[in-house]
């Protein structure tokens, strides 16, 4: 016999599917421990469809479709968990596969919203699917009363099985007749203290799957026929493509043919292409290397002058001059200016990229009567529409096949880049599937990035050692001065501080660049979070307060807060009298409607060599349906949002990017993270906050508060490995 060493790629291709698609199936035989088994299928799991949300099959099997997609953030978990809670069934009874996402459009948004972003699954989307499972039970309660002869009201569902009196039945039995059932009026969902499920913490039913390399991403996508391209648009966003010489390198081994991609005037949105170059090829490695080798002139315009540092001097100047107003109350500046104790700082960030683990790629077959898409995008709906507005066809033929993504962070919510519709329209040319594959350096340079940003923070401190008036004005440097991306506007984090300030007044600018820009992981509050937490420390110590006991102070009658922080000095044991060369520093940020404080532990060599050691997160989302997958949530957020502030940052020169590739663009590798430990301090109620973000903001203030106890040196801008830290 013969060993074979099969890797995950080439079993991958050998398992790829022909036709229909690819459904993605997970079984989970125990509550506690989830195992995942892929079936390639060309259509759904047999069964009833009781209504668009689930199926129920002969043995009781109950299979959810989830719109949302799974980008390590447990959403296919979480989406099982809230419709298998009303629907009351057994855990080890639950499957899942992907929703589709053009009976979506086909059906008038069936799903309600397929969109998986701004920690919104749970927070806003758990009512109706609550409501899809509550529904569920209702109808089958229903079918089994009329089988019966009972009122509904007599019927019980309970863990896969309707009782009334000494009569039993499982769902399986009365799932077809609950089908042709319409009620007259849908069932209210639990509330929290009803639940038996949820709350519990529950491990996400796609590890398993992910770590014996069955999982498919889009990156994985293999279609018979399938070519390759890779793709060149202008380094400096938005130039003009003036000509490229194919000649040079058609004769190479497996080149089928070069496109040129074309940007339609005045669109300049985030799934929009750029004007750009493809090569394909019968491999993607053959594309690639010969698009590097092929002559190619550009036109950059005058953007091709402009650089990070005239970008920063443009927004200092800024700083000086009145802005949009968000609160206007001239007393403030009146009393800051006759104030004897004033404390000034401006405070700054870079341009930042979303830097995935998986890089950008679609693949696209387009044919006579359909389109076929495989986007890792954060709203497949999306990736049906951006195919058929590029082909000019119907929605109706265009199919996605969700897969997992690697990674997200915002960037790939709606189809964030072109790289869907570059695929759509290589392969329409060239009458073959296409995979479209960005090179990591084209990935950076062609991300939407996070805008760089400045501030302006200013506050008087009376006798009592607390502010008697702030000011603060903002400026960002965004796409054609794009005032706002969803909720994150360039003074989000600061203009709505928490903190009770007597006089407070707060303008901000948006300033016009030619950089593609876009939300990141927690917008506006993980930039301007950094700025108004560190200003806070500066307040309070210039004060001769403790700064954990000034934002408890600052915060009174505000019962949520104060859970929350003194939540955190419980569980931290924060302190500000460390030996010279350690620190302890907090910060608390809200967004997405979760209070998160951080409180971080680090150290600081007298070489200056930074180790983060320890963040205590404490978090109030209000409830959490899987503290399991939250705490992983927090941990993911906390090292993200660390990688850019401490090590990251995107350097501009010449109008193009020059650090586009993890040689030059740092992220924190395994032995520079930091322990993390989260808590919840849940105030309940009406509350529903999100969890897959907050965490992040509060960590980068509070390790640089921290880096102030240890050597003294106050840090206004990141990345922090910029900084001088040596100490005597």
């Amino acid at each position: 016999m013969t060993a074979t060493n099969l890797s995950r790629r080439a079993f991958i291709r050998s398992s790829a599917a022909v036709g229909g698609g690819l459904v993605l199936g997970f079984h989970i035989p125990l509550a506690k421990a989830a195992t995942t088994g892929a079936k390639i299928l060309t259509k759904m799991p047999e069964g009833v469809e009781v209504n668009a949300w689930l199926s129920i099959d002969t043995t009781g099997l109950v299979t959810i479709r989830v719109p949302h997609t799974e980008m390590g953030q447990g959403g296919m978990t979480s989406v099982a968990m809230l419709i298998a809670e009303e629907l009351d069934v057994e855990w080890s009874k639950i499957q899942t596969v992907f929703a589709d996402a053009n009976r979506h459009v086909r059906n008038n948004k069936e799903y309600i919203v397929m969109s998986t972003h701004g920690s919104q699954l749970v927070r806003l989307q758990h009512p109706h699917l609550m409501q899809a499972g509550a529904s569920a039970r209702e109808r089958l309660k229903e079918a089994a009363a009329k089988a019966w002869g009972v009122e509904r009201s007599a019927v019980t569902a309970k863990q896969g099985v309707l009782t009334s009196g000494s009569r039993k039945g499982t769902y399986a039995e009365f799932a077809e007749a609950a089908s042709k059932i319409k009620l007259d009026k849908e069932p209210a969902i639990k509330t929290p203290a009803q639940w038996t499920l949820l709350g519990k913490p529950m491990q996400r039913i796609d590890i398993p799957h992910k770590v014996d390399g069955s999982a498919q991403y889009a990156i994985d996508t293999r279609v018979p026929g399938m070519v390759y391209a890779a793709v060149k648009a202008s380094p400096v966003p938005w130039g003009k493509l003036k000509s490229f010489n194919f000649d040079a390198i058609k004769n190479r081994p497996g080149i089928i043919a070069a496109v040129e991609l074309k940007a339609v005037p005045g669109k300049r949105d985030q799934p929009d292409m750029q004007n750009a170059v493809a090569v394909v090829a019968d491999s993607w490695w053959r594309a690639k290397t010969a698009l590097e080798l092929m002559p190619i002139e550009w036109d950059f315009g005058d953007s091709g002058s402009t650089s990070s540092v005239a970008y920063f001097e443009e927004a200092r100047k800024k700083l000086g001059e009145k802005g949009i107003i968000t609160n206007d109350d001239p007393k403030a500046l009146e009393i800051i200016a006759a104030s004897k104790k004033v404390v000034t700082s401006d405070y700054e960030r870079p341009f930042e990229t979303h830097a995935r683990m998986e890089p950008i790629n679609a693949t696209v077959y387009v044919q006579k009567d359909r389109v076929d898409v495989w986007s890792p995008t954060q709203d497949q709906s999306s990736a049906v529409t951006l195919v058929a507005d590029q082909l000019g066809v119907d929605p109706k033929t265009v199919f996605a096949h969700t897969m997992y993504l690697g990674g997200g962070f915002g960037g790939n919510g709606a189809g964030g880049t072109g790289v869907t519709r570059q695929a759509a329209e290589i392969s329409k040319q060239i009458g073959r599937p296409v995979k479209v594959l960005w090179t990591r350096e084209e990935d950076l340079a062609q991300d939407k990035q996070r805008p760089l940003a400045v501030a302006r923070l200013s506050a008087s401190i009376g006798d009592n050692g607390l502010p008697t008036a702030l000011f603060t004005r903002a400026a960002w440097v965004t796409m054609d001065g794009a005032n706002q991306f969803g909720s994150a506007t360039a003074d989000y984090g600061i203009y709505n501080m928490p903190y009770k300030f007597p006089q407070r007044h707060h303008d901000r600018h948006n300033l016009k660049s030619h950089i593609p820009s876009s939300t990141h992981r927690a917008p506006g509050a993980n930039q301007m979070g950094f700025m108004a937490e560190s200003f806070i420390d500066e307040i309070a110590i210039a004060g001769g307060w403790n700064p954990l006991d000034w934002r408890i102070e600052m915060t009174k009658g505000m019962d949520d807060w104060q859970l929350v922080l003194k939540t955190l000095k419980e569980k931290s044991g924060f302190r500000t009298d460390l030996p010279k060369g350690q620190g302890m520093g907090v910060a608390v940020v809200e967004s997405h409607g979760t209070i998160a404080a951080a409180c971080a532990t680090v150290s600081v060599s007298k070489r200056g060599e930074l180790t983060i050691e320890k963040l205590v997160i404490v978090l109030d989302a209000g409830h959490v349906i899987n503290p399991h997958a939250a705490t992983e949530q927090s941990e993911g957020s906390v090292v993200w949002e660390l990688s850019h502030a401490f090590l990251g940052g995107l350097e501009l020169e010449g109008g193009r990017f020059v650090n586009t590739n993890f040689a030059t663009y740092n992220l924190m590798r395994i032995n520079q993270a930091p322990v993390v430990e989260t808590y919840f301090a849940s105030s309940g109620g009406k509350k529903w906050g999100g969890l897959g973000e907050p965490s992040g903001p509060p960590a980068p203030p509070a390790v640089a508060n921290a880096i102030y106890y240890a050597t003294g040196k106050r840090i206004r801008s990141t990345p922090f490995i910029n900084h001088d830290l040596t100490w005597a």
